[in-house]
């Protein structure tokens, strides 16, 4: 079977607290697999994708769940390393009044901070179209060097290399490392997928999100830059040198009645890499990707509810026939 994307990055454990409150209030808390690269290979085989993923866990009672939830979610496990001398990540997670989150890492020297260069073989990357890293496993140990070579290599292949720089503030206690490390990461990149935060810490700056955008592009190499805003949708900006047609697009997003946003920005990035592979315009591509988040919302779990295209239909239809009337 042909697998034509390949995500590659840290699958861990996301322990979800049962109420919100600092860490030290919070009595209980539920287990999760997360990873936002664990996410995004999930979310795009639900919509009828099959990629690889390349992640490394520990040879651990945590990481033999997590291989079972990654197999069981139709990913082969070709690329997924256990670790025999390293624990699996495990990250907690805290919410305030609010709802914004924070996270407290268990990070120190663990699986996935510990992958390693050329673990992917040329004929691999030969027979991909897509790969897709995220900026976590770039904070810390082998795998910062493991993440620049791989994105390196993809790009001199002739994929398509799209990048979450997913700035996580507990594993860049330095912002200007975050900054270099990351702005050597995006010297391989196509297609970018952040957050005006994320890409403002990288130095990018603009009065509106799609002035942010433009900015990064404007710095190069990415040709084509997701700014994503939550609720409030996304924006999308992509330049003469990309391969889909130029424009800049401002959606707004879907009303769902949310009941759970963890995992959201993830699906966001599947359903915007599964878009442009369907050669899908920009406009279409922002549209589909923010459906596929805010779907992704309207249930628990970060990747249980990460929704088919079947899910996703509804409201996309919903909007073209608004649309038409």
């Amino acid at each position: 079977m042909s697998h034509d994307v390949l995500v590659a990055g840290e699958t861990l454990i996301d322990w979800v607290p049962e109420r919100a409150g600092p860490l030290e209030d919070v009595a209980g808390f539920e287990r999760r697999p997360g990873g936002a690269p664990a996410n995004v290979a999930v979310a795009l085989a639900r919509l009828e994708g099959q990629p690889l993923f390349w992640t490394r866990v520990g040879a651990d009672p945590f990481g033999r769940y997590l291989e079972r939830v990654l197999e069981n979610n139709g990913l082969p496990i070709r690329f997924v390393e256990r670790d025999p001398g390293a624990k699996t990540t495990l990250a907690f997670v805290t919410h305030d009044e609010t709802g914004e989150r924070a996270f407290t890492f268990y990070r120190d020297g663990t699986a996935d901070t510990r992958l390693e260069p050329d673990r992917i073989d040329d004929e691999t990357l030969a027979d991909c179209e897509w790969v897709h890293a995220g900026g976590v496993t770039l904070s810390s140990g082998s795998s910062r060097a493991a993440t620049l070579d791989l994105l390196e290599r993809a790009a001199a292949a002739g994929c398509t290399v799209s990048f979450d720089p997913n700035l996580r503030p507990a594993l860049w206690p330095n912002v200007g490392t975050f900054a270099s490390v990351v702005g050597d990461a995006l010297a391989h990149v196509d297609v970018c997928l952040a957050t005006a935060a994320e890409l403002e810490a990288l130095g990018f700056s603009g009065d509106s999100a799609a002035e942010i955008a433009r900015a990064t592009i404007d710095h190069g190499p990415p040709h084509t830059v997701f700014v994503t805003r939550g609720s409030d949708g996304a924006v999308g900006v992509a330049s003469d040198d990309a391969p889909w047609p130029a424009d800049v697009v401002d959606h707004p997003g879907f009303d769902v009645a949310a009941v759970d946003t963890t995992g959201a920005g993830d699906a966001f990035v599947a359903g915007a890499i599964a878009a442009l592979r369907d050669d899908q315009e920009p406009a279409d591509a922002v549209a589909f990707a923010n459906a596929v988040a805010a779907t992704a919302t309207t249930a628990k779990g970060a990747m249980a509810a990460l929704p088919t295209r079947d899910a996703v239909a509804p409201l996309l239809e919903a909007e073209r026939s608004h649309r038409r009337s």
